[in-house]
This record gives C-alpha cells, sequence and structure tokens, in this order.
C-alpha cells in the first residue's frame, strides 16, 4: 500500500509562466546515492522497472523513444548531475539535476514548454501529475520494491487514488500562476486522464 499523504508531502512542485514560457518543476530527496539514482534514470535495463520501456539511440544527439508515451532528443548528458532531453517535440524541453544532499540525493525535475503549446499554466495540471507518478515509481524502485508490471500499477485504483491527491497538489501550485477558471478546466481534464475510475 502506497501512503499517499506521506508521498504526495515528498514531493515539492512549482509552477511559473515568465517569457512566454510555462515550467513545471518538481523536487524530491532520495535515501540513496547519487550513483544509484543516476543509474535508475538513464540504464535501459533499469527504467522499465519504474517507469516505462526505452528504446533508441542512447546516447547525446540520439533520439530515444518511451514505450507508449513521447520521445525525444538526447540534447545533454553529464553524469551524474545532468541530463537535458526534448520531450514530444523539439520546444518540450526537460531537465533532471542530480545532487547530493548529505547521504541522499536531491533529484529536480524541470519541464519548460511555450505557452502556446500548453495553453496557459493552466496546462501544469495535466503534465505535473504525469511526472509525479514517476517520481513516486522512481522512489519505490530505489526503495526496493518491485512490481512486474508498472504500467499496470500506474492505471490501478491505488495508484489513480494517489493521482487524485496528484492534481489537488498541483492545483495548489497552480494558483496565482493562471486564471480560476483555466485552473478548472485543467483540474477537470486531468481527473478524466489520471483518475477515470476515482470519484473525487
Amino acid at each position: 500500500m502506497i501512503d499517499i499523504a506521506a508521498q504526495i508531502g515528498a514531493t515539492g512542485r512549482e509552477v511559473d509562466e515568465t517569457g512566454g514560457l510555462i515550467r513545471v518543476r518538481l523536487t524530491r530527496d532520495y535515501d540513496a546515492e547519487v550513483a544509484d539514482v543516476w543509474d535508475a534514470i538513464t540504464d535501459p535495463e533499469r527504467l522499465p522497472r519504474w517507469f516505462l520501456p526505452i528504446t533508441g539511440d542512447l546516447r547525446v544527439g540520439g533520439r530515444f523513444q518511451l514505450e507508449g508515451n513521447a520521445g525525444g532528443e538526447i540534447l545533454h548528458c553529464e553524469p551524474p548531475a545532468l541530463l537535458r532531453v526534448t520531450f514530444g517535440g523539439p520546444t518540450s524541453l526537460v531537465e533532471v539535476r542530480l545532487t547530493v544532499e548529505g547521504a541522499r540525493t536531491r533529484f529536480e525535475l524541470e519541464h519548460t514548454v511555450p505557452v502556446e503549446f500548453a495553453g496557459s499554466a493552466a496546462g501544469s495540471l495535466f503534465v505535473g501529475p504525469g511526472w509525479d507518478g514517476a517520481v513516486l515509481g522512481l522512489a519505490l524502485h530505489l526503495a526496493g520494491e518491485v512490481t512486474d508490471d508498472p504500467v499496470a500499477a500506474a492505471n490501478s485504483l491505488e495508484a489513480q487514488r494517489f493521482n487524485l491527491a496528484s492534481i489537488e497538489a498541483w492545483v495548489s501550485a497552480t494558483t496565482g500562476a493562471a486564471p480560476g477558471d483555466q485552473i478548472e478546466a485543467g483540474r477537470a481534464a486531468a481527473l478524466a486522464q489520471y483518475c477515470p475510475d476515482v470519484k473525487d
């Protein structure tokens, strides 16, 4: 069983819209060495254990494809500290930074898209919960929890309840960054996508 409140509380969330760009940021500390976290997010043998299978030319300048999800180009790779890729399109950028925090590793993910791509900062309500699920999957993986099918686990009723709490956390993070009617529309779209079997 997932301790939903603890998992939601373990991740920091920020949303801002500046210079025609929307930035969605997640921050989480893991009880793992930075080399282990880096390996988990870059090793094609480990990624399917907590996220999705990946194929492609996994080097700077190469292209990748996540099974059933987005693909992109690897723009920058600096082990074990920085990974920058396009994600789903050339103007959609994801950057992951790892830093050592004592015996822990701080994981920071920033997803940046042009305003015209997401509509407004309320678009974070669709983007953020997807990354929350990945951050949770990574946490469980690093803690030694094993699942035979991470995709099925991500669609379970328990995961959908986690997603509901995630959406509400993203509503809080987005408040003030977008008009209220756009936030409510984004919330409704996110609920339909991430929580189809859960009533809020």
